[in-house]
């Protein structure tokens, strides 16, 4: 994600809005009069009529007006017209998207999600004010700083829990068993939340989660793969990897081909084509510092998107990787991050990027070349109501290429389904993951093919 820096000026008053439309209303008189002059020639000629609205809300509205307010809401409503991940951030969104993508911001400490209508705590992390406390997963919010978390967005609840560190934050839960909500006080402080999670399996395999692709993603993705090898070593060392890209929402693209690069030695990793099909950029693997050629399946579902289909369709293509799963979300789109000189910003689409084949994965997804949905929970609606990116209002058609291609798998479905059942103590790291377990037999049936 690049971040370049644009100029911007800030018009107030009234007056000077005035006269900035009437300014901009001769210029398009002009161009009617000149015919010769393409209509289009200019792409600001509709200026005049934002102008003009501007200064009539401004000197007219019942109420007096916030000016940043309403410049900040036309470019928003603006760019939010374009696609569904074009957007605008003020100064403080923006703070909690680079926030995010560096993986650290000063806060208390907990993920959380919308369960059951209520916001819940979904994991704590370890050594965070909320851990300190005695938070845990199940808990619900009820307030955050007196707001009613049933009024308030999501992202509105984060934002009030970040802030400087140092700074309190009071918030009320409700904890199953407990009969009264609980006020709790918490201090906020740096949290730094790691990407990539890792374990080794007792067969050997390593088991990767990739959370999602922020600034040390691959740095922590190699440094586990060291320590799991270290582990290993006497038993014989790392046998394959089960890499788990599950619910990463994606992230960084540099990161994603970083990550694609650890496992090939060459050929191209990723291209983006701009306007036209103009190819803006090609990414190529490299041969120094490439891991071992352990077997690896990746694991995917509905909400695998964006940086971690690029990781998939790159693996895929170059048969270095078995994909199981569910269909990936097809958020084939690139977001360039425009600072504005006030401290917000604009993420604005500005490519496509296509895997080696020249696919592209826009409002398509990838998919895996051995299925398996995630049996529901039995109190769970039965719905097949999958939100991806051709379900949204706006969003961008595919590429121009058509080619549908995919590499042959080093599984396929046949044989994956033929694999040697498991014994019980190899189901244990997963017995209540129907996805994983298929996983990691498919990864059991590569690692027994190559030995």
């Amino acid at each position: 994600m690049d971040i370049s820096s644009v100029r911007t000026s800030k018009i107030t008053g009234g007056a000077a809005l005035l006269a900035v439309g009437m300014w901009l209303g001769t210029v398009a008189t002009e161009n009617q009069v000149a015919r010769a002059v393409p209509t289009d020639a200019s792409p600001f000629a509709n200026l005049a009529i934002f102008a003009r609205a501007l200064a009539h809300i401004d000197m007219s509205y019942v109420e007096p007006v916030d000016q940043e307010k309403l410049v900040y809401g036309a470019i928003r409503g603006m760019v939010g017209a374009l696609d569904p991940h074009s957007s605008f951030l003020d100064p403080e969104e923006y703070r909690i998207l680079t926030s995010d993508t560096e993986g650290r911001f000063a806060g208390i400490g907990v993920e959380i999600a919308v369960r059951e209508r209520w916001l819940t705590v979904l994991a704590v992390f370890d050594g965070s004010p909320a851990q300190r406390v005695g938070l845990r997963p199940g808990d619900r919010f009820v307030a955050i700083e007196g707001h009613d978390t049933q009024e308030i967005s999501i992202s509105d609840a984060v934002r009030l829990m970040r802030g400087e560190p140092g700074t309190t934050v009071n918030i009320r839960i409700r904890r199953e068993f407990e009969d009264k909500d609980i006020e709790l006080t918490l201090t906020r402080e740096f949290i730094r939340v790691p990407s990539v999670a890792a374990r080794v399996l007792p067969d050997r395999t390593v088991l990767l989660e990739v959370r999602s692709f922020q600034e040390q993603t691959v740095g922590e993705m190699k440094e586990a793969l060291d320590q799991a090898e270290a582990a290993s070593r006497r038993a014989g060392g790392v046998a394959g990897l089960l890499i788990d890209l599950r619910n990463n929402p994606g992230g960084l693209l540099h990161q994603a081909v970083d990550m694609s690069d650890e496992f090939l030695s060459s050929g191209v990793i990723v291209s983006t084509r701009g306007r036209d099909g103009k190819v803006l950029q090609e990414s190529r693997a490299h041969r120094r510092g490439t891991q071992p050629s352990w077997p690896i399946v990746l694991l995917v579902n509905g909400y695998t998107a964006s940086a971690a289909e690029i990781v998939a369709g790159a693996l895929r293509d170059h048969q270095r990787a078995v994909i199981v799963g569910e269909r990936t979300f097809g958020k084939g789109s690139v977001q360039n991050v425009i600072e504005l000189e006030d401290g917000s910003a604009m993420k604005l689409t500005i490519a496509r990027y296509f895997t080696p084949r020249g696919t592209s994965i826009q409002a398509q997804g990838i998919t895996p070349d051995v299925e398996v949905k995630q049996p529901r929970e039995e109190d769970a609606p039965e719905t097949d109501d999958q939100i991806r990116e051709e379900s949204l209002e706006g969003h961008l058609a595919e590429g121009e290429e058509k080619d549908r291609a995919t590499a042959q798998p080093l599984v396929g479905r046949n044989e994956a389904r033929s694999a040697p059942r498991k014994r019980p103590e190899d189901e244990r790291p997963f017995r209540n993951d129907f996805q994983a377990q298929i996983a990691h037999q498919t990864l059991r049936g590569l690692i027994a093919q190559k030995n």
